[in-house]
């Protein structure tokens, strides 16, 4: 065979190569944040390939992506973020993917949004929904409806079916935190938190927002000392037994407030907003919700 005849065929089969890696490329959907990746990845199943770009225990406020995570973003059949606001690191590589054409999905514009009533972010959308699982349920509804609409060549009855199967487990979670928040007498369901992220789990479950140490919707903000001062009278005059704090995140601030407020108050880890690494109590969306219920039930009772 002569060396032009080899170098052909080489050429050849880096060309199908190539077409092979751009056909998956092209049916990649991309997440931004684990908590909705998670989602994503029930409803998908293994109908389509599913990449997420926050690690776990990441801060989704603050989490960046790296050079080759930007570029894939444009390569992507799908972009999914969960949106109004979350991920402030990322928003606008996912607008730059969008005005070139890409197909993207934010999730909480489809979830009948609450808004913030305190704090530095009062007015604005809060984007922290998954503390709801009947929100939960509306995110899998429109993800199943983009992805059968937006991947070429997806077997539309496995994402339908996978999606029923999730929705199931959504409900049963939402009973079964119903049934356990239920065991929490009405004057002790208060909240404080490392900052507003429990808005919706409140306006579900019957819980009233005390306030929070970071009065911000974001974990990039940072109290002042009046801020601290003002949750320090709440908490004395609600007598909360206990500050939730995010499990990834320093307690620093939350014990400096405990102190200063002068009671007896305990410090709770919750997984508040992002997964945690396999194997862990966290790992899943599911895992999350349930570890965080019997988290609060325990702080609070």
């Amino acid at each position: 065979m002569t060396p032009r005849c080899v170098a052909g065929m080489i050429a050849l089969v880096i060309g199908l190569i190539s077409a092979c890696n751009a056909t998956e490329s092209a049916r990649e959907i991309i997440v931004t944040t684990n908590i909705v990746g998670d989602v994503v990845r029930n409803v998908v199943g293994d109908a389509a390939p599913v990449r997420v770009l926050m690690q776990p225990n990441a801060d989704p406020h603050s989490f960046a992506l790296s050079a080759q995570e930007a570029a894939a973003l444009s390569n992507a059949s799908l972009i999914v973020s969960n949106g109004l606001g979350l991920e402030e690191g990322v928003e606008r590589h996912v607008r730059t993917a969008a005005d070139d054409g890409v197909a993207t999905l934010a999730v909480g514009d489809h979830v009948d949004p609450i808004r913030y009533t305190q704090g530095d972010h009062a007015g604005a959308p809060d984007p922290h929904f998954w503390t709801d699982p009947r929100r939960m349920v509306s995110a899998v509804d429109v993800i199943e409806q983009t992805v059968i609409r937006e991947i070429d060549g997806i077997d539309p009855e496995t994402v339908a079916r996978n999606a029923e199967r999730y929705r199931e487990q959504l409900r049963a979670l939402d009973a079964s935190m119903s049934v356990q928040f239920d065991g929490i007498a009405v004057d002790r369901r208060k909240l404080v938190t490392n900052h507003h992220v429990l808005g919706y789990l409140a306006e579900r479950f019957g819980f009233h927002v005390v306030g929070a140490v970071v009065p911000s919707g974001t974990t990039l903000a940072a109290p002042s000392s009046s801020d601290l001062q003002s949750l320090v009278s709440a908490i004395e005059s609600a007598r909360v037994p206990a500050i939730f704090v995010d499990s990834s995140q320093p307690e620093r601030l939350a014990r400096v407030l405990a102190e200063q407020a002068g009671v007896r108050v305990r410090i709770v880890a919750l997984y508040s907003e992002s997964l945690s690494p396999p194997g862990t109590p966290g790992a899943t969306y599911l895992d999350m919700m349930r570890a965080n219920t019997g988290a609060i039930v325990d702080g609070l009772r």
